[in-house]
């Protein structure tokens, strides 16, 4: 199979090559083994430079003409033409495409690559309508275009096979002809603690937690703050290690100095998987995850994998994805999510139960596991 996968990031390009902003750029490549050949396809920013995710020498590249968002409908426009033509030639060298949406350029790639009879997958990460109210709550014709989107999406899925990422995406595209419900898990399987070493590490009280994620709007990320505060007020040892970057930085930034929580709080920004995100999990003793909307996110994955006790929002497909490899809390709910980190840290015997159920979990999601699954769907098509 020689497969191209598009989706709606950027990537940078310099003398070393060519990489990507986005840790999903490591699961796209994860395909790379499973496949005759690989291309990825994605928006390339004109300015030279490196972003965190380097592409191996032996995938290939498709860069698309740049625009910076696709709230710029002008700019989003403007790059049709050119995005065409370039997909359209790379057509001739590929016999199956996976192309990530909904979105327009996704929408478009999926008719020209079947007017040219190259098998057509879809994929779908997200709950794009809830994702974007949720990043832009007074735009209403974002509202609208991303209806419209999603709407076209399905109607594509009726004919084209499709991937999703969990199980209430897997229900929203029931009346699609073929689904593969994955969960998108960055952990190779040699980098799962052993179970002897993590429950080692949990007889021991958690008072370092942390959490990874963009800082935006649905990931919730002032709740973090209010369940630190009222921790850190119970016992000065509680700490919060936040890793992510976004949009809410400056005014977390802000919150954490107008609270007074600098001594319990460190905002890292974003950090890479390699470069420091394994050793903060292993430096951590519990997980608390609290969006208000996901699909399956691959940071709980990381946190099992890790051998933390999760403590996680019932949103989306996070239920029926840890199972009981996590205590659940209502979103939104500051109270509950406190209420949950300190059962875990007064119950020795739970802390071990969640650390082997999650340990169960990601053994059963590893990197090399998803893909190959993937793989295997996107050749039968």
């Amino acid at each position: 199979m020689r497969l191209a996968v598009y989706t709606d990031y950027t990537y940078r390009r310099d003398t070393r090559g060519v990489s990507g902003e986005r840790a999903f750029v490591r699961f796209m490549t994860g395909l790379q083994p499973h496949v005759e050949a690989l291309v990825l396809v994605g928006r390339l920013d004109a300015r030279p430079g490196r972003s965190h995710y380097p592409l191996d020498p032996g995938i290939g590249f498709v860069g698309l003409p740049f625009y910076a968002s696709l709230t710029d409908p002008l700019a989003v426009a403007r790059s049709l033409g050119g995005s065409a033509r370039r997909f359209w030639r790379l057509l001739d060298d590929v016999d199956t495409v996976w192309l990530l949406g909904p979105y327009v350029h996704a929408i478009g790639f999926a008719l020209l690559a079947a007017a040219r009879r190259r098998r057509v997958v879809l994929g779908v990460r997200q709950d794009f309508p809830t994702y974007v109210r949720s990043r832009h709550p007074g735009k209403r014709w974002i509202h609208v275009a991303a209806d419209a989107m999603e709407a076209a999406f399905r109607g594509l899925a009726r004919r084209f096979p499709v991937v999703v990422v969990g199980p209430d995406l897997a229900r929203r595209y029931r009346r699609a002809g073929s689904v593969l419900e994955i969960a998108v898990s960055l952990v190779p399987g040699a980098s799962v603690v052993s179970a002897d070493a993590a429950l080692a590490r949990a007889q021991e009280p958690p008072r370092r937690l942390l959490s990874v994620g963009r800082l935006d709007r649905e990931k919730n990320p002032l709740l973090l703050l209010d369940a630190i505060a009222a921790l850190h007020a119970a016992d000065p040892a509680w700490r919060l290690t936040v890793v992510g970057d976004g949009p809410m930085r400056g005014e977390l930034e802000r919150e954490i100095a107008a609270r007074g929580l600098g001594q319990a709080v460190d905002l890292r920004g974003y950090v890479p998987h390699d470069g420091g995100l394994p050793e903060l999990y292993r430096a951590a003793d519990a997980f608390l995850h609290v969006s208000w909307t996901e699909g399956v996110p691959q940071v709980l994955f990381e946190a099992f994998a890790a051998g933390l006790p999760v403590v996680a929002t019932a949103v989306g497909g996070v239920p029926e994805a840890v199972g009981d490899a996590a205590l659940l809390i209502a979103p939104g709910d500051a109270g509950a999510a406190v209420a949950a980190v300190e059962r875990v840290a007064g119950d020795p015997a739970l802390r071990a139960r969640l650390v082997r159920a999650g340990l169960d979990r990601v053994a059963a999601h590893t990197l090399e596991a998803e893909t190959e699954r993937l793989a295997g769907f996107l050749e039968r098509g």
